[in-house]
């Protein structure tokens, strides 16, 4: 990964929306005006002072040409840790069939798992 986009994902939102959009070459008045915002909301925004709704971020995201993954969260934080991506990968090269039988077993676990803790908490 550059160094740049390291960065980027390492920073709050906040910090990430300002470096996206200078990396585009839009002012806060162009991106504002892109998704029908005034630049002072784009400029609270990008001081932290004020939080987009979900709609504005899929705006954002469509405007600045990245994911909304990308603009909210932090590098790792919605990605399995390597030994899981590795397992991945294998599984996704086989058979429809073997997939199948791959997501009905980890779904069960997953149940399970959710079962066991509302026993612990109930």
């Amino acid at each position: 990964m550059n160094q740049s986009l390291y960065m980027v994902f390492n920073m709050p939102f906040s910090e990430r929306l300002a470096t996206i959009r200078k990396e585009r070459h839009l002012t806060q008045e162009a991106l504002g005006n892109q998704i029908g915002l005034t630049k002072a909301q784009i400029y609270r925004y990008e001081k932290g002072s004020s939080k987009p709704t979900l709609d504005v971020i899929k705006n954002l995201a469509i405007a600045l040409s990245v994911t909304a993954d990308h603009l909210i969260f932090e590098e790792g934080e919605r990605q399995p840790d390597d030994s899981l991506l590795l397992l991945l990968e294998g599984i996704s090269k086989l058979d429809p069939d073997e997939k199948h039988v791959i997501k009905q077993m980890v779904e069960g676990i997953m149940l399970k798992h959710q079962a066991k803790q509302l026993i612990s908490t109930g």
